[in-house]
C-alpha cells in the first residue's frame, strides 16, 4: 500500500491515479470511496453535507480495500486517508490485522504561493486566498502528528518537491515507489 499526503492543490488526485493507471494497481480516494458507497447512512450523510464519521469512513475504506484484494489488485495507492491521528492509528492497527503493509508514504511538498496559483487556476468559489491559507494551516496542524505515528513505526516516508509539470512530478514518484513496489 502507498499513501500519498499533500495539501489541497499539491495534486495528489491526478499523481495517484497516473501511478494507478501506469502500475495497474488501484487508486482509492476517501472522497471517491465514499461517494462510491452503497451505504445508506453514507449516502445520507454526504447529501446533509455532514462530515463522516470515522467510523463509517473505516467501514468504507474496509470494504474497498477488501474489493480491490478479491480483484487481485496489486498494489492500492490511498489517496487523503488518514487524515488525524487516531485515524493513523487505526489504519496502523487494520493494517497489522489484515497482514499488510504500507510500502512507503509519499508527501507531496508544494509552496503555499504554488498552491494558490494551482487552485486559481481551478476557479471554485471557496478557493479564496483566506480559506486557501486557512486549508493549509490546518493540513500542517493535522498532518504531522499523523506522519508521527508512522514515523514512529518505523515507516519508509519520502518528502517530494510537487511542483512542476504533472509529468515532472510523477518522474520523481514512480522513481521512489519503483525502488519499493516493483511491479
Amino acid at each position: 500500500m502507498i499513501l500519498l499526503f499533500g495539501p489541497t492543490g499539491a495534486g495528489k488526485s491526478m499523481q495517484g491515479q497516473m501511478l494507478a493507471v501506469r502500475q495497474g494497481w488501484k487508486w482509492l480516494s476517501t472522497g471517491e470511496m465514499l461517494r462510491a458507497s452503497t451505504d445508506p447512512e453514507v449516502i445520507r450523510i454526504l447529501k446533509s453535507g455532514e462530515l463522516v464519521s470515522d467510523e463509517l469512513t473505516y467501514e468504507v475504506f474496509d470494504r474497498a480495500i477488501q474489493d480491490a484484494v478479491e480483484k487481485q489488485y496489486k498494489n492500492v495507492i490511498v489517496d487523503g486517508f488518514p487524515r488525524t491521528k487516531d485515524q493513523a492509528e487505526w489504519l496502523a492497527d487494520y493494517m497489522e490485522k489484515t497482514n499488510q503493509v504500507i510500502d512507503v508514504v509519499i508527501v507531496l511538498e508544494v509552496p503555499e504561493s504554488v498552491i494558490m496559483e494551482r487552485l486559481d487556476k481551478r476557479g471554485r468559489m471557496e478557493d479564496t486566498p483566506e480559506t486557501i491559507a486557512r486549508r493549509m494551516a490546518i493540513y500542517r496542524q493535522k498532518m504531522y502528528p499523523v506522519l508521527g505515528i508512522f514515523a514512529e513505526q518505523d515507516m519508509r516516508i519520502i518528502h517530494l518537491d510537487g511542483t512542476g509539470t504533472a509529468g515532472e512530478v510523477h518522474d520523481r514518484i514512480y522513481a521512489e515507489v519503483s525502488e519499493v513496489c516493483p511491479n
